[in-house]
């Protein structure tokens, strides 16, 4: 018998379950131990940015010039100073906390209703966050024992420190909310305890593992705080769906009659081989992001691909270990009413699925059209996307504690735009040219024993930024022999946003190279391989537009529990679109294999078609109903950004798994006929891949036997 690679990992594990299944336990603890103990390295902030603006921070951080933390405190009254007896005693109990410094007296308003305590926190500014908790409970403390005034704080560590325990409360949230939901769709899809959950648990412990390599090589290559929370997203949606197109298929074979055995060796061989296929496009489309010439999403490659590669390899290693150590008990906790099925094992799902490709097949040209005029009007609102790194406010929403304060503190003490910073560095900073240069800027400070200067630069907006840097700065320094960079908020957003520009380009042309050679790699026809393309587009395009509809324009903001920022996030099209490519392969390779074999047993394209989407359509849309759950999860934490990306990929997989793969997908199949397994000229020496279990004599059936029990 000719058996594939998937087949030989089943079988293997299978007949050595016990070997498989504690060598499976031991790698997760392993990972998860040895992870845990070294802890996971954030990236700096000159490795978050790009550009000029990371250069420049770069300079200071390699010099060591590190600005203390800075805290303000705003104290407001109904009356002009009403608020002096709570600023005295608030820089009292500040000072009284050991962790502050520099604590200056208060400055009141133009209307002296207002009072502003200006602090630094001691120490390290990268580490303040872990210290200024007892700052905050004194501020907070004393704020709620004062009668009549208005307390707010707001501030580097401050900040930090919120942000730090918003993101650990939403990635519990996520964590909490996500894992029940699956589990729930999984005992409405299998009707039984067991067989619910064997998926969840091989993605959790997929996931536990992967955070446990994630954080070892993260003192490589330093993360992003959301990186894990992207992980675990990603891990919790591929694990939870290659265990369930494994296990569906075995419970089919089941249910069509076959023993144990051949039923547990039909799914290695066919959906474990998609899985292989699937998780090796989605872990390729993933390593595109590597090409966007920014950390943070190199962090978001590895990540992704790390948890799909432990994900997938579960699935084809100790999946089949314990499907054949369960034997029949998979079906044990069976719930009345849910999963019933014929005696020929079609389940409900593809009866509705076949409703609906009756009238497809029979007007394939009618439902292409009425498929393409749908997905484009959805992704009409993407021509005027805008996009840009989200403030504080519009990043945790204007009723957030932080954006109240800010604004708040703000209106009380109007400043101007942020200032660039532009920082020098020369041999000698001393040196009576770079002094030259330096006395054409007005706020200039020195540091002699780095040979470094920081030059504060008002600003307007973009345009003043550009002419500083193409005209100002150059011309000052020109000749000087020393190293100029100008840095800064606007500068940092301009520049990021600047290269993700100019990385989206060699990702795209990456995933779609990828996608189309594993397409004809496993599929043997350009058509099939083009199509897969055309199809991730449209879904991506889609996207783009739902995204850009809600958040950018407020349609339906509300109801969905957030509201119009007026952009998306800066680093968001270029990650939907690599994730969407990826995630959409699951679907498609596994849609497309069942065709292929039914194809590949004598039938008819459009029987082929018919066969292979009704059967597949119930672990298609069990999947569907898992990602879009999970997604759905993510819209609901306190982040804009990850709001927009869990309503971005929920739509695009809803999308995905009904108008694509039930309306589009056989339609244009229907249309292309015979043409979607034409092998194009020259590559006939492309490898034949069986995509059932088929053996040299032609049986389907053949092959050793898999103890089960």
């Amino acid at each position: 018998m000719r058996r594939n690679l998937a087949a030989r990992m089943g079988v293997w594990s299978a007949h050595h379950r016990k070997t498989a299944i504690i060598g499976w336990l031991l790698f997760v603890v392993l990972a998860a131990v040895v992870g845990g103990a070294t802890g996971m390295v954030e990236m700096s902030e000159s490795e978050q940015g790009t550009g000029d603006s990371a250069r420049a921070q770069k300079i200071l951080d390699d010099a060591g010039l590190d600005q203390p933390a800075g805290e303000l405190v705003l104290v407001s009254s109904r009356t002009a100073g009403g608020w002096k007896d709570a600023a005295r005693e608030l820089a009292a109990a500040i000072e009284k906390t050991g962790e502050a410094q520099k604590v200056q007296p208060p400055l009141a308003s133009k209307n002296g209703r207002e009072a502003l305590i200006r602090f630094e926190i001691k120490g390290d500014s990268k580490t303040a966050a872990d210290r200024v908790q007892p700052v905050l409970d004194a501020v907070r403390d004393t704020g709620m024992a004062q009668q009549g005034v208005e307390v707010h704080q707001f501030g580097q560590a401050s900040s930090e420190k919120w942000l730090g325990d918003l993101l650990s409360d939403d990635f519990q949230q996520a964590e909490f909310t996500a894992v029940p939901l699956a589990l729930g769709i999984l005992l409405v899809a299998f009707g039984a305890v067991v067989a619910a959950l064997l998926p969840v648990g091989l993605a959790l412990t997929a996931c536990m593992a992967a955070f446990g390599l994630l954080s070892l090589a993260s003192h490589q290559l330093h993360l992003f705080q959301t990186t894990y929370s992207v992980m675990f997203l990603m891990g919790l949606a591929v694990g939870v769906d290659y265990c369930l197109f494994y296990l569906r298929r075995e419970r089919d074979e089941r249910a069509a009659g076959h023993d144990a055995e051949t039923a547990l060796r039909i799914a290695a061989a066919t959906s474990g081989r998609a899985v292989l296929v699937s998780g090796v496009t989605v872990m390729l489309a993933m390593a595109g992001m590597f090409l966007s010439g920014l950390m943070l999403f190199k962090g978001f490659a590895l990540a992704t691909v790390l948890v799909v590669f432990i994900a997938m390899l579960g699935s084809v290693t100790v999946l089949p270990a314990l499907l054949a150590w369960l034997g029949d008990r998979i079906d044990a906790g069976r719930i009345p009413f849910l999963n019933r099925r014929t005696k020929k094992g079609a389940h409900a799902s593809g009866s509705v699925a076949g409703a609906v490709l009756r009238p497809v097949l029979a007007r394939p040209k009618l439902f292409a059209f009425g498929a393409v005029a749908v997905l484009l009007a959805l992704a009409a609102p993407a021509l005027g996307m805008k996009t840009e790194q989200l403030g504080m406010e519009k990043q945790f929403g204007s009723d957030a504690a932080l954006s109240v304060a800010y604004k708040k503190i703000t209106e009380a003490f109007p400043g101007g735009p942020e200032p660039a910073r532009v920082v020098v560095k020369a041999d000698d900073i001393g040196s009576e040219r770079v002094r030259g240069a330096l006395a054409t800027f007005d706020k200039v400070t020195l540091h002699p024993a780095q040979n470094i200067a920081e030059i504060e630069v008002p600003l307007t907006g973009k345009d003043a930024l550009a002419q500083l840097r193409d005209t100002t700065v150059p011309e000052a320094f020109d000749g000087t022999g020393a190293q100029a960079y100008v840095g800064g908020e606007l500068a940092s957003s301009v520049d990021f946003n600047d290269q993700l520009k100019r990385g989206i380009v060699p990702v795209l042309a990456f995933i779609t190279a990828v996608t189309f050679l594993l397409m004809l790699f496993c599929f043997r026809s350009y058509v099939i391989a083009v199509t897969s393309i055309l199809l991730n587009l449209l879904s991506v395009a889609a996207a783009y537009g739902v995204m850009v509809a809600v958040f950018q324009h407020g349609w339906g903001a509300s109801a969905l529990g957030t509201e119009a920022v007026g952009a998306i996030e800066g680093w968001m099209p270029l990650f939907v679109l690599v994730v969407l490519f990826g995630l959409s392969m699951d679907y498609h390779v596994f849609v497309v294999s069942r065709i292929r074999e039914a194809r590949d047993r004598g039938a008819s394209t459009r029987d082929a078609i018919h066969e292979g989407i009704r059967r597949t359509a119930g672990a298609v849309t069990g999947a569907a109903a898992i990602m879009v759950a999970v997604f759905a999860v993510f819209a609901t934490l306190s982040m804009q950004d990850m709001q927009q990306m869990g309503v971005g990929l929920a739509v695009a997989v809803l999308l995905d798994a009904t108008i694509v793969r039930m309306v589009l997908l056989p339609s244009a199949m229907a249309l292309l006929g015979e043409r979607n397994w034409r092998t194009p000229r020259g590559l006939g020496w492309l490898p034949r891949v069986d995509h059932g279990e088929v053996d040299t004599a032609g049986s389907s059936r053949a092959g050793n036997a898999v103890p089960v029990g």
